[in-house]
């Protein structure tokens, strides 16, 4: 027992150090975990031989990620992205496959092997490439939408694989491993040895068994045991529907990780679902960084040194293969700029599945044990190299496309106006309309010249330029405006344009957009005439609806509201002041601390105050009748 938890301790402890650590420095934990797992492997020789077996057992965290991938997509969701699902991932795995194998042929491998091989590095790393896109919050943009449609096709494509590669077993090996008494029985498979035909009634029923059970039994099922306000029998619960949704597609010889996802679409409609992406999320979590770690302990160093060579000029011209396979789909499929790379240099490498297919061609006699020691180290070389690919995306191509979108050249303005605009999102489109509507002209700004579009096609006329620079000012016509208005979505920027513009054109009003008090003040103290927090209004309105929701009167709301604001405003001067008056640099001394805590004093005291000595700052509004409060008291449902 003492040698599982010393195990378990270096393990933990590896990743502890490590992935804190590439994180800070920008190379993402999935790299962190993989350097930790070098460490504690071929570097220290901390873990031995049991790093295989729980290889094995942390690739069920790739099959808890596919659960909650599936989670997310209804299968209207599902249906709507067939288009990149078929197109997009059957030709990257048509073409790679015959790029691979006639590869593999030219160096003299026979074909059945040249296929094998083809088939194993065609699949990518869902596991690497999922976690490096929530980490970087990467998957809603059109690249990574993409990425995502062709994983999910490699995923549902091993089940046709597994079944072909029995097909191509190398008669020589069969009858070594026969002779040799090596030969591999599955206790766990119901269907080896039955017909063809019966095998697909088998995989059909199965696939049946997990849609209909999902949508009909689940759900009185989770009720039930929901019933009992035990929340960890509610986590074991979650976990018996994933490993059991596993252990049947095992069975019957499909993927576990196809059954899981297919569980997880079924279950997506469920009122239970991020129930259940809280319960399995953080096992999910732990064994694929689990799972990274052991791809980096399992490096054979031995194998490695006597054929590096081979395995860097391998890995290298696999990953170059699939990256032009991608870069040439992403321009048929007509992705945009940073997007096709994206697409590209997130897939170029093997997978995890490319080890299951490893063993699952060891046990059937399709490759030798010296062609699957070096295909496996191409494969773990591979998923190492992926974090480094990302880092190129970060750090080279997208501030390639950001200076190529700045270079662009500005749009020549003919308009003048009295008010100019700094940014046309969802700020300043309002405050746009607001003065079009009163016939002020306008002259806005973006540096997007996709918003910029986007407001072309419904009218409004907006200008590619970027308003902190002073010659795009220029061209503005800012010389003969009155009003400036900054609602760009950058609070470093903001606060250098305010500057610039006080101290250039002081006779000009500037309006600013600020994210919170502490840029508000910022913003303040370059010169601007009026700063509004972004979430202010909306915050205290969704407040006042609130109240309306539990049953206060229109009058006590609006009432609370305006105390709110009036308290606000005749503070803020003096919390501004003593923010200002701080030269420590961080601006919350605790003269600021203390004006704070008397500013929310003052707030509650004014929204506790009797609503009747309010009715001057409530024009126009009738007050509740006399006893509603104690109405509402009396109605309160007793405790």
């Amino acid at each position: 027992m003492t040698g599982y938890f010393l195990q378990a301790f270096i393990y933990l402890i590896a990743a502890v150090i490590a992935v804190p650590i590439a994180k800070r420095l920008g190379l993402g934990s999935v790299l962190g975990y993989l350097i930790a797992g070098v460490i504690i492997g071929p570097v220290l020789g901390l873990v031995g031989d049991e790093t295989t077996t729980i290889q094995h057992f942390a690739e069920f965290g790739v099959v808890m990620m596919l659960f909650l991938v599936g989670l997310e997509l209804e299968p209207k969701s599902l249906w709507a992205m067939k288009t990149k699902l078929i197109g997009l991932g059957g030709l990257q795995l048509l073409l790679t496959t015959v790029l691979i194998m006639g590869g593999a042929l030219l160096m003299a491998q026979p074909f059945t092997i040249s296929l094998s091989i083809g088939l194993i590095f065609a699949l990518s790393s869902t596991a690497i490439v999922l976690q490096t896109f929530q980490e970087k919050g990467l998957q809603q943009t059109e690249g990574g939408k993409s990425a995502f449609s062709v994983l999910l096709f490699q995923d549902i494509a091993v089940i046709p694989m597994l079944a072909l590669i029995p097909l191509l077993a190398i008669p020589e090996l069969a009858a070594n491993a026969q002779q040799g008494g090596t030969e591999h029985h599955d206790n766990y498979n119901l269907v080896s040895g039955l017909p063809a035909w019966l095998y697909g009634l088998v995989i059909i029923a199965s696939v049946a068994a997990v849609t209909v059970g999902g949508h009909y039994l689940s759900r009185p099922l989770f009720k039930f045991v929901a019933a009992s306000g035990l929340r960890e029998i509610f986590t074991a619960t979650a976990l018996m529907l994933v490993i059991g949704i596993a252990a049947l597609m095992g069975l019957v010889g499909l993927s576990p990780a196809l059954g899981a996802f297919l569980a997880g679409v079924v279950l997506a409609n469920s009122e239970f679902r991020h129930e259940l992406e809280a319960n399995i999320e953080p096992f999910k979590g732990l064994l694929l960084g689990l799972f990274f770690i052991t791809v980096g302990a399992g490096i054979n160093v031995d194998v490695l040194t006597n054929n590096a060579l081979l395995i860097i000029g391998i890995t290298l011209a696999v990953m170059m293969i699939k990256a032009m396979v991608l870069y040439v789909i992403a321009l048929v499929f007509a992705l945009r700029e940073s997007n096709k790379w994206l697409l590209t240099l997130s897939l170029a490498q093997a997978g995890e599945f490319g080890f299951v297919l490893l063993s699952f061609s060891s046990q059937n006699h399709v490759l030798t044990q010296n062609i699957i020691a070096i295909l496996s180290l191409v494969v773990a070389l591979s998923m190492f190299l992926t974090p480094g690919l990302f880092i190129i995306f970060d750090k080279i191509i997208l501030p390639a496309f950001e200076k190529q979108s700045n270079d662009e050249e500005s749009d020549t303005i003919n308009d003048s106006g009295s008010v100019i605009i700094a940014g046309i999102g969802r700020f300043g489109q309002i405050i746009n309309r607001l003065l079009l509507a009163n016939n002020f002209k306008t002259v806005v700004l973006d540096v997007r010249s996709a918003q910029i579009d986007s407001m072309r096609k419904i009218g409004t006329h907006a200008y590619f330029g970027d308003a902190s620079k002073p010659d795009m000012l220029h061209t503005a016509g800012i010389e003969d405006a009155s009003l400036m208005v900054v609602a760009i979505n950058d609070r470093e920027t903001t606060i250098e344009m305010v500057k610039y513009i006080k101290h250039t054109y002081p006779h000009i009003r500037i309006l600013a957009r600020a994210f919170d008090r502490g840029h508000g003040y910022r913003v303040r103290q370059a010169g601007a005439h009026f700063v509004v927090s972004e979430t202010y209004h909306s915050a205290l309105e969704m407040g006042a609806e609130a109240l309306r929701s539990m049953g206060l009167h229109p009058f006590q709301v609006e009432r609370q509201k305006s105390a709110y604001k009036h308290i606000e405003n005749k503070q803020d001067d003096t919390l501004y002041e003593a923010w200002a008056d701080d030269a420590s640099g961080e601006r919350f001394d605790n003269n600021y601390l203390a004006l704070f805590i008397q500013l929310e004093s003052l707030i509650q005291d004014a929204l506790n105050r009797d609503l009747h000595e309010h009715h001057s700052r409530m024009r126009g509004w009738t007050p509740p009748p006399k006893g509603y409060a104690d109405k509402l008291s009396e109605n309160e449902p007793k405790s």
